[in-house]
């Protein structure tokens, strides 16, 4: 295991990506999901090789990216999955779309579980599909599937399910009967589900984190999964991703994709990605994971100590907090007060559904005193 540090704050507002872009330099940028960890030393390795040898031209067709997804897989969550029913393509988002301009005609119900990544409505729009909302239920303890709520949604005609596997922004990773029961029910229903486990390198290990096409024969059957390096490894300007079948069936939409479809993969992205697959890479993971463990644990530390009246339930995937701060009174996007008074840039809850009002979302894929100093200034709204 390596030790995955952040970057000091003066190197990281070097970077021009949108987090050190968007706002002015008093801001701390706690918003969009990258991270300040330097990059798996595999990773940097690949890409100045390709750049010394002028290795930047057209993605080949046949490339090593599905063989080391597959070992990743087999090693990292006990997956095995066959290398020859993978596409490649640009992003995950790409990928959604793609798939379900396939399994969905115009006008037919896509459900969503919001709270949810706010692109998700979009895709389905995207995609000619209707976005049919069923939230997720708050347990008081957790987030779990509406399994009656995607009943009544399939039962009214919907074809398909988008599902977030581990959940972005909660963090939830969703329990191998849960998703079991979910296959079931979509396949008496004769629709898909594609899942995005883009956080998936990232559930914690006692998580319990599973593949939605390994939890059983019929989530195969009905299933596709849309996979990347990108969220773990902080690869998203690359642009690579991989959609995923398992059944004969499933393989054959992904077979039938246009060629174009997989030449928009990105060069780089591709190197970067059969990097951070590789077994080269597991020990930064792995010290990724620590990492963020303990960011997970300090941000409720600092919260309980500075902001008592916010409610949060520590992720067991990602770097992402759901910050419940309906009690303090700041109205439905309390992010937009705290980045106008407090100068810390927070996503607006209410942008993940109806269900995050008064909620905001707060990246910790960063060091320590960022996360310090960062909710202290937000507490410092409360003493005001």
């Amino acid at each position: 295991m390596l030790e995955v540090k952040a970057l000091p704050l003066a190197e990281l507002r070097q970077r021009t990506s949108e987090k050190w872009r968007e706002y002015p330099e008093d801001v701390l940028p706690l918003f969009v999901a990258e991270t300040d960890f330097p990059l798996a030393p595999a990773i940097t390795t690949a890409l100045q090789r390709a750049l010394d040898a002028g290795d930047t031209g057209y993605v080949a067709s046949r490339t090593p990216l599905a063989t080391a997804y597959a070992a990743f897989a087999e090693r990292r969550f006990g997956w095995h999955v066959d290398p020859a029913r993978m596409r490649s393509t640009a992003d995950v988002s790409m990928g959604i779309v793609e798939i379900l301009r396939r399994v969905t005609q115009p006008g037919e119900g896509v459900i969503v579980m919001p709270p949810v990544y706010p692109p998700f409505y979009d895709l389905v729009e995207e995609a000619g599909a209707d976005v049919i909302r069923v939230p997720l239920l708050d347990t008081g303890a957790g987030w779990e599937l509406d399994h009656s709520g995607i009943r009544t949604a399939l039962e009214d005609g919907a074809r398909a399910v988008l599902l977030c596997s581990p959940h972005n922004p909660t963090g939830t990773v969703h329990s191998r009967a849960a998703l079991e029961q979910l296959a079931e029910l979509v396949e008496e229903f004769d629709a898909v589900v594609v899942s995005d486990e883009i956080h998936a390198p990232l559930a914690q290990p006692d998580a319990g984190f599973t593949p939605f096409l390994a939890v059983s024969e019929a989530a195969r059957r009905v299933g596709f999964a849309v996979v990347s390096a990108s969220k773990a490894f902080n690869l998203a300007g690359l642009k690579c991703a991989l959609m995923v079948a398992d059944d004969d069936r499933t393989h054959a939409v992904l077979r039938e994709l246009p060629i174009e479809v997989v030449w928009r993969t990105g060069q780089f992205g591709l190197l970067a990605a059969v990097a951070a697959f590789s077994e080269e890479s597991d020990a930064w993971l792995d010290g990724l994971l620590r990492t963020l463990d303990e960011n997970r644990v300090l941000v409720q530390d600092l919260l309980a100590r500075h902001l008592p009246g916010a409610r949060y339930r520590v992720p067991e995937a990602g770097y992402l907090a759901w910050i419940d701060l309906r009690a303090l009174e700041w109205g439905d996007n309390p992010a937009r007060r705290i980045l106008r008074e407090a100068r810390v840039a927070l996503h607006d809850g209410a942008a993940f559904g109806a269900e995050g009002t008064g909620y905001a979302r707060l990246n910790f894929g960063t060091s320590p005193e960022i996360l310090a100093e960062a909710i202290e200034r937000i507490a410092a709204l409360v003493r005001r």
